[in-house]
């Protein structure tokens, strides 16, 4: 076998994050010479699924500069927490992102076959947080209906504004042909509050019902975009199976993705190399010359990076924590023939929370509960996975939605949170440049719901690796490999 640097390779791939394990995955079939590294000891990159011992590593590379997309990494430990498991038993995801079923990115690993090696869960239920409106009461969580059947059986909503959801519903279902483009293109880059309640008499509470559905992190996501979204939750309802429109993967989510795209480039003769990065580099020649912390100089016809321009980003705070129940009451199927999910999401409106000083949050939060079936943590355990836009209170804000989420899902007692993760977190742009020979990606958005336009970079880059040899109509479109489909049978 040839040496590193005796190998002239067609691309060297820094970083294992979801863009560039499913470049490698592109690449699996191509022929070409991939080498790829990541500097971590570890598959994802900035998508990573963390067990507490390397949580630990994460927070320490954190704190010291080194993961340029993160700060303010803290790791915390209730007092009188009991109940922790051994370190290696968690699975904590720094993107844990829903799937609609109408995603690109799902199109891409049934084409590729990919999906073979992935085990898909559903999301279940989203609900709104109430705070309690007297001290004797507790908070309560309200599951927002989605569809129409969920619409007509429900009984926390009025008949007449159930008149006004019912229309809406199919009204977006069908938003971008004419007639209707003509209602709502006027109020395109308006608030979607502002267009449901002029065009469909919605009080604020039904808004905040669309509005949670959209996940949208500041409430303001425009008519234009809120119209897209909501119908890409409401066409994704029951497209695998009834009672959920999105799916989680398990094992950490993105993580788990990137981990099954990097053994599809192994397979493809791609070599890996874990804790290696880029020491120094000469550009400008053909090939490029780069030297690895390894100490190997290799040359290389092309390079693909993980960017970490923070140009114009805007931050997220993030609080994941282990809690030392299965909080049931969430995971429960609402239809019939429906699987039980291992995923809901709680919202908490802007101004539902407040720091103990007494301000008011200005930004949604939500929680996405993970339960026990995702792989992310023991039995009888879950994972809370909670996010707001970062304030210079937004660490308060999610440490009270932590405390009322748990009060509205106790009984006599409220669950205990045995371990709590905090930091924050750039959202970045989607727009990744290339330069000649040299591709680096942005760091990608990351909101709740995956975005497809994360999706564009990665075949941008496998352009420029492929050149002329570049097919569109062959972009991640594979045969099985032999014996795939025995292994389906099985």
């Amino acid at each position: 076998m040839e040496s590193l640097s005796d190998t002239l390779w067609d691309v060297v791939i820094c970083g294992t994050g979801l863009q560039q394990s499913l470049l490698a995955l592109a690449l699996s079939r191509s022929d070409k010479k991939v080498l790829h590294i990541d500097p971590h000891d570890y598959y994802g990159g900035q998508d990573a699924a963390l067990s507490l011992q390397e949580a630990e590593s994460w927070v320490a590379d954190v704190e010291a500069g080194k993961e340029p997309s993160f700060r303010s990494a803290l790791i915390t430990k209730p007092d009188g927490s009991t109940g922790l498991g051994f370190p290696r038993a968690y699975s904590l995801a720094l993107s844990p992102q829903l799937i609609h079923a109408r995603s690109a990115l799902l199109e891409q690993l049934v084409s590729s076959r990919a999906y073979r090696q992935v085990e898909f869960l559903a999301v279940g239920s989203f609900f709104i947080f109430n705070p309690a409106q007297d001290p004797s009461q507790k908070p309560t969580l309200a599951r927002i209906p989605s569809t129409r059947e969920d619409v007509f059986l429900t009984t926390a909503i009025p008949t007449k504004a159930k008149r006004g959801l019912m229309k809406f519903l199919k009204f977006v279902l069908d938003y971008e042909s004419s007639p209707q483009t003509d209602l709502w293109q006027p109020d395109a880059e308006a608030p979607l509050t502002e267009f449901l309640s002029r065009q469909f008499k919605m009080d604020t509470e039904l808004q905040t019902y669309i509005i949670t559905l959209s996940l949208s992190l500041d409430g303001k996501i425009t008519t234009k975009d809120g119209l897209a979204v909501i119908r890409r939750h409401l066409s994704s309802m029951g497209m695998y199976g009834p009672g959920f429109a999105a799916i989680y993967p398990k094992w950490g989510g993105l993580s788990e993705i990137a981990q099954i795209s990097c053994r599809a480039g192994a397979v493809g003769g791609a070599v890996y190399m874990l804790g290696t990065g880029i020491k120094a580099m000469k550009e400008g020649e053909d090939p490029i010359e780069v030297e690895l912390t390894s100490g190997d100089v290799i040359k290389t016809r092309s390079l693909v990076r993980s960017g970490n321009d923070a140009t114009g980003q805007i931050e997220t705070a993030r609080l994941v924590a282990v809690v030392g129940s299965p909080i049931k009451s969430l995971f429960e199927a609402t239809a019939e023939g429906a699987p039980t999910p291992a995923v809901a999401v709680v919202a908490f409106p802007a101004g539902s929370l407040s720091t103990p000083g007494g301000k008011a949050s200005e930004y949604p939060a939500y929680v996405s509960v993970h339960s026990s079936d995702t792989g992310e943590c023991p039995n009888g355990q879950s994972v809370l996975y909670m996010t707001t836009l970062a304030t210079s209170e937004s660490q308060e804000i999610l440490d009270q939605a932590l405390d009322s989420f748990l009060g509205a899902v106790g009984d006599d007692q409220a669950p205990q949170c045995l371990y709590k993760l905090q930091y924050k977190r750039l959202e970045g742009s989607t727009q990744s440049p290339a330069h000649g020979s040299i591709f680096d990606f942005t760091i990608p958005s990351t909101s709740l719901s995956f975005n497809d336009s994360t999706l564009e970079p990665v075949r941008d880059a496998w352009k420029m690796v492929m050149g002329d040899a570049a097919v569109d109509a062959e972009y991640m479109q594979f045969t099985d490999r032999e014996g795939a489909a025995e292994d389906d049978d099985l």
